[in-house]
């Protein structure tokens, strides 16, 4: 009896620990770091608009340690990154439709690697995003990377 009420009290405190991931973009070119310092060795240069998720903070927010789209884990200065959100595009072409339904009406076309401004989650598995000319429409949230 006892262990199972320790047991269910772990996984409760477990449960409640649980965070959504964080994504921030890039607002500046930057320079991704192998540790948390202007001293450590830089390993990439990162561009505006670059999504990340952010895997930890420093306590002085100074730096953050995060995740870029090819999955490489690096430290940037914390005043490189934004709360606007962007997504990137993954695949070789990705269509942009006027609503959330494959049989909608094409928008516009995106090709690898293009950074779209994200604006919501759709159910469905898409996403609703914005285009840096201006246009919007429904994307497949399987195409693209930072939700």
């Amino acid at each position: 009896m006892i262990r199972s009420a320790i047991l269910a009290a772990g996984l409760a405190l477990l449960a409640g620990s649980a965070q959504a991931i964080e994504y921030a973009s890039v607002t500046r070119n930057a320079i991704l770091f192998e540790n948390s310092s202007l001293q450590a060795r830089k390993l990439a240069i990162i561009y505006p608009g670059t999504p990340v998720e952010v895997v930890v903070t420093s306590p002085d927010l100074q730096w953050v340690k995060v995740r870029d789209p090819s999955g490489a884990m690096s430290w940037i200065e914390g005043n490189a990154l934004g709360k606007k959100r962007t997504v990137l595009v993954t695949v070789e072409r990705a269509v942009v439709r006027r609503e959330a339904d494959e049989r909608s009406p094409v928008v516009f076309e995106v090709v690898r690697d293009v950074v779209l401004e994200f604006v919501s989650v759709h159910p469905g598995g898409w996403a609703k995003v914005q285009h840096a000319s201006g246009g919007s429409g429904f994307l497949r949230s399987t195409e693209i990377w930072g939700l």
